[in-house]
């Protein structure tokens, strides 16, 4: 059995169920005794309100990267920090954390949270929000939604992903394992995809009380987790009237006929000047003659006298039948002297 299996178990070759827990092997000295051929380095710009923060923590950050043989350099002139291996340096990935390492530092993550990245279970991710939102002030509320009021939305994400979560400008950096980095950066991405992080904090926060329940452990969780829908989204407006295709067909319009060929066909382009002043002449008082007929009927209108109406009077009847009288006179006193 090799030192290896001795102190983390036997090899895994096939594929795991939770890649998750698996735990990092660590890498030492004496695991690459013939160190690293080439010479690597890093180099990365800080804002001029950081210079004052790195120059009084500068002999911390090189103390803690001499641990992992790798050189550091601060250059307040040009602005920039960078980093080398050394001939002592044996770790080759060890370069790529240490660069991790000052681009956080650069982007205002504090030195105690900068030096974890170092350790192998611990990643580090850079987002880059600017890109998402074209309008500053949609971009602005979109990120201050990020942060939460007096930072509770950002202390929540912390606490659920593991994670350590800096909003900075037009970026946001974060510090933790790698299964949190994950969780953030989609929680990020989908807050300035206008999708508020409350729905993916309380689906974290679920899928954490699920996972400690053995029953529910191997099932499907879509079921228990909130579900976004937009409101925003709008049908597009169809127009009123609606204009039918016409059949295709290969072959193109026909021509228009253009001013002259209508000219030709008239007859009109053979005709001299002296005949076609006198068609346009005629054609003139044609026009003159018809709009005079209309206005003579128009001021004759106002003189033809209105229809009378006839109106009939009715004749009233004042003609009284006196035999029907005497009937009904006769009728009333039989009927009052039966009652008697």
């Amino acid at each position: 059995m090799s030192d290896f299996e001795k102190e983390h178990g036997p090899k895994i070759t096939g594929p795991v169920d939770n890649a998750w827990s698996l735990k990092i092997p660590s890498f030492k000295p004496e695991d690459n005794p013939h160190r690293l051929l080439e010479e690597s380095s890093f180099a990365t710009l800080f804002p001029k309100y950081r210079e004052q923060y790195l120059k009084e923590h500068w002999p911390l950050i090189q103390k803690s990267l001499e641990e992992h043989a790798i050189k550091a350099e601060l250059d307040l002139i040009e602005g920039s920090m960078s980093v080398k291996t050394t001939r002592k340096t044996w770790d080759p990935y060890i370069i790529i954390k240490a660069r991790d390492m000052l681009k956080l530092m650069s982007r205002s993550v504090p030195f105690e949270q900068a030096m974890r990245v170092l350790q192998d279970d611990i990643g580090s991710d850079i987002i880059k929000i600017s890109s998402f939102v074209r309008n500053r002030e949609k971009f602005v509320k979109r990120r201050q939604r990020l942060i939460g009021p007096k930072g509770c939305t950002l202390k929540s994400i912390e606490l659920l992903t593991n994670c350590y979560v800096v909003v900075q400008g037009q970026t946001v950096a974060a510090l933790g394992p790698y299964k949190g980095l994950i969780q953030v950066r989609r929680i990020v991405e989908d807050t300035m995809k206008n999708i508020h992080p409350i729905y993916n904090i309380k689906a974290l926060m679920i899928k954490r009380e699920l996972a400690k329940d053995p029953k529910l452990k191997n099932e499907n969780w879509e079921r228990f987790l909130p579900k976004f829908n937009s409101k925003n989204i709008s049908k597009r407006k169809q127009p009123k009237n609606r204009k039918e295709k016409k059949p295709y067909t290969p072959f193109p319009p026909p021509q228009q006929e253009s001013k002259v060929d209508k000219m030709i066909a008239s007859g009109e382009y053979f005709l001299k000047e002296e005949q076609k002043i006198a068609k346009r002449k005629r054609e003139q008082d044609i026009r003159h003659q018809e709009a005079e007929k209309k206005r003579q009927e128009r001021r004759a209108e106002a003189f033809v006298p209105p229809e009378e109406q006839s109106k009939e009077k009715k004749e009233q009847n004042n003609e009284i039948n006196l035999d029907e009288f005497k009937k009904k006179v006769k009728k009333a006193l039989k009927k009052r002297g039966g009652r008697s």
